[in-house]
Order: structure tokens, then C-alpha cells, then sequence
């Protein structure tokens, strides 16, 4: 199901990009706080700045030169990580909806309208991450995931991976990827082929949209045929999604969200022995 006439806001970039002040250290002191596991700090992919607009949304004024504009952006991530980091984190996700979106046909072809060539914005955006995590410590994780929307238990986009798999598994220097794999919207497992070896997937294969609890032998099953394209030891299994990415959350209960955390626990120990 397609969702009911919300559309995410097009961002303006209207000046200079600099790091004005921290954004997420606050939020990562107090979780740290409250956790015995590693917390993990999930922030909008730098994609996100460009991706819907494009070359309009951006002040021409103040970047004549597009190259500039991504030099400018990576810089202000660059801060903001080293800022995380410096306060302890070690576990960063970058969420990115550009990357899954461009896996749809009716997406490619507005990015086509706004002036983008779709095949080449995935290296575009390959080379932006990779200029803001290159230079991480080598005790800080990055995952990245690919959302195709989460608006009250809707989407925005669908599509399998397969136009984008080889720049994304090769070509973004992350350690590990969050696939939404939950429906036919995602396609099939053939993409996961071009995963080098050192790399992790986790699958995405538990709704968070639905308060239907899947089938515990289906999930195995599922993550057998995954399986068929790299290796199992290099996967993992969580929910496609957040419970909610807005303040109006998802069509499920605060209970219905336990039980599917729980079924994503029970999964994991059936397949690999530990949770």
C-alpha cells in the first residue's frame, strides 16, 4: 500500500553548509547512560540533502560548483561524527532512502525529469558517504540502511536492489548493510551476490509495518535462501524498519512491537545458535 497523500519535506539549501553546533551528542550521553549494550546512533544519510531537490534545491549563489557543495556537506557529517565519536560512540548508522528509492522505475524517471542521470547518481552518492567515513577510527562501526518509506505503516517506493547493488556493496566503504526485505516491493535475494566477503547484511525480513507476526519456519527459510548468494555467517536478521519514523507511528501496538522483537531473537537463535 502506497501512502495517503503525505510526501516527505523537499529540501533547501539556501547557504553555506558548516556545523553550526552538535545535533545528536546529547541524545547518544543520555542513551549511553540508560544501555549496557553498545548504543548505536542512527543520522539521515548525506544524500538526503540532495536527492529530492537536486541542483535546484541548491542555492546556486552559494554553490556555483556542485563539487563544492559536497565538499561542504561532508565536512559538517565529518564534525558532527568526530563530535559522536568523542563522546563515546562507536556504532553509527547512516539511514538512506535515495540508494532504495533509485531502485524504483517511477523514482529513476523523476530523477531523470529533475536533471539526474539515475545510473550515475549511486557512484555520486557512493563517493559523498565515502568522503564522510573514510577517515573514521578503526573502532567505529557504520552500517547504513536503505528505507523505501515507513509513514504509518505505508511506503513510498519499491523495487529490488539490483540497479544499485553493485556500486552499493562495492563501492560504499561501510561495514555492514540494513536491507528491507519484508515484501515482494524488495525482490529477490540475487543482488546480495556482489557482498564482498568481509562485509554484513543484516535482512530486513520481520515487518514493522503489520501486527501479523510472521511464521518463525518462513524467516528460517528465508534466510536460507539468502544464504544461496553469501555467506550465512554474514548474515543477520532484524526488522525491515523502524516501529515508527514520524510521531504518528505504525498501524501496531506497543506489545505487537515486543512480539516482533522477539520473534526476530527466537529467529536468530534457530539459525545460528545464538542471540
Amino acid at each position: 500500500m502506497a501512502t495517503d497523500g503525505f510526501t516527505p519535506p523537499v529540501l533547501s539549501v539556501t547557504g553555506k553548509l558548516r556545523h553550526v553546533k552538535d545535533i545528536q551528542v546529547a541524545d547518544f550521553n543520555f542513551l549511553k547512560s540508560v544501555v549496557t549494550q553498545t548504543p548505536k546512533v542512527s543520522i539521515p544519510s548525506p544524500t538526503m540533502i540532495h536527492f529530492r531537490g537536486g541542483r535546484k534545491s541548491i542555492d546556486i549563489n552559494s554553490y556555483p560548483d556542485m563539487d563544492e557543495f559536497f565538499h561542504d556537506l561532508a565536512v559538517a557529517y565529518r564534525e558532527e561524527i568526530d563530535h559522536l565519536y568523542k563522546a563515546g560512540l562507536r556504532y553509527l548508522q547512516l539511514d538512506d532512502t535515495n540508494l532504495a528509492y533509485l531502485c524504483d522505475p517511477k523514482m529513476r524517471a523523476a530523477a531523470v525529469e529533475r536533471g539526474e542521470d539515475p545510473n550515475e547518481l549511486p557512484r555520486t552518492y557512493a563517493a559523498l558517504i565515502n568522503s564522510v567515513i573514510d577517515n573514521r577510527p578503526d573502532d567505529l562501526t557504520v552500517g547504513i540502511h536503505l528505507c523505501r518509506g515507513n509513514y504509518r505503516s505505508t511506503w513510498f517506493a519499491e523495487g529490488g536492489y539490483e540497479p544499485v547493488a553493485e556500486v552499493l556493496f562495492n563501492e560504499i566503504n561501510v561495514d555492514a548493510y540494513f536491507l528491507e526485505y519484508d515484501d515482494e516491493r524488495s525482490g529477490d535475494f540475487a543482488p546480495l551476490r556482489f557482498v564482498p566477503k568481509e562485509k554484513m547484511v543484516v535482512l530486513g525480513i520481520v515487518s514493522s509495518k503489520t501486527r501479523e507476526l510472521e511464521d518463525i519456519d518462513d524467516l528460517c527459510r528465508r534466510i536460507d535462501e539468502a544464504a544461496q548468494y553469501m555467506p550465512l555467517d554474514n548474515l543477520c536478521v532484524s526488522p525491515q524498519c523502524g516501529f515508527s519514523s514520524t510521531h504518528h507511528g505504525n498501524d501496531l501496538t506497543h506489545e505487537d512491537q515486543w512480539r516482533k522483537l522477539e520473534l526476530v531473537v527466537n529467529t536468530a537463535v534457530k539459525v545460528w545458535g545464538t542471540a
